[in-house]
Formats: C-alpha cells, sequence, structure tokens
C-alpha cells in the first residue's frame, strides 16, 4: 500500500474567505467549490509529507501548514499589502531555508518557506 495524497482540512464558517487568501495571495486555484467545502490547490504533482514536532524551530510554535513558495519574497509582500500580520521573520534559517509565519483568516498558523 502507498499514500496516494495527504489533505490538510481546516474548519471555517467561510469558505469565501479562504479561498481568497490561499488563491489570491498564495496562487492556488479553486479545484472543487461545493459551497459548504472549497478545496484549493495545483497542477503540479506535491511528495507526501507528514512532519511530527515538538517546536517549529527556533523556538517558534509548531504550525499548523507549511506552504512552500517559489518566491518568498513575493507572499510576504502579498500578506503585508493585504494586511495579515507576521507573526514571526522573515528569517534565514539554519536547516537551509527562508520563512515566515502568518495567521490566515482561520487563525491557522502557517509556516511560509522557500528553500535556499
Amino acid at each position: 500500500m502507498k499514500v496516494r495524497r495527504i489533505v490538510s482540512n481546516i474548519a471555517a464558517s467561510d469558505t469565501a474567505a479562504g479561498r481568497a487568501f490561499y488563491g489570491d495571495l498564495l496562487g492556488l486555484e479553486t479545484l472543487m467549490d461545493h459551497g459548504w467545502i472549497a478545496t484549493c490547490g495545483s497542477g503540479e504533482s506535491a511528495r507526501v509529507q507528514l512532519s511530527i514536532a515538538t517546536e517549529g524551530g527556533n523556538g517558534t510554535p509548531v504550525p499548523d501548514l507549511s506552504i512552500e513558495v517559489d518566491d518568498l519574497d513575493e507572499a510576504l509582500a502579498r500578506m503585508r499589502a493585504a494586511g495579515h500580520p507576521i507573526v514571526y521573520g522573515p528569517a534565514d534559517e539554519d536547516w537551509g531555508v527562508r520563512r515566515f509565519y502568518v495567521r490566515d483568516p482561520y487563525g491557522t498558523l502557517l509556516n511560509i518557506l522557500q528553500h535556499a
């Protein structure tokens, strides 16, 4: 048996705010929208990963989701322009990533990162 996909689910009272945040700010497409559930993603293949952690690194809290982007500065600029407070970073970490933490409209703690 092989795991083919892992899907993260975020509880929300309104899916529109999530579609805007993940679509407009992070560039994900709306792949499915039934009103009560909206799935955002990309056509690219993703590796299956599941991290289990006691902290988020450098004493930070464990983020709910980690999202790797190809242009961290652009993601950071979009978050700031949209008024989303950056709760950590941006920081160049010892393990070879540049990252920042931000919360989505539902309070989900996101680790936005780019590998060096």
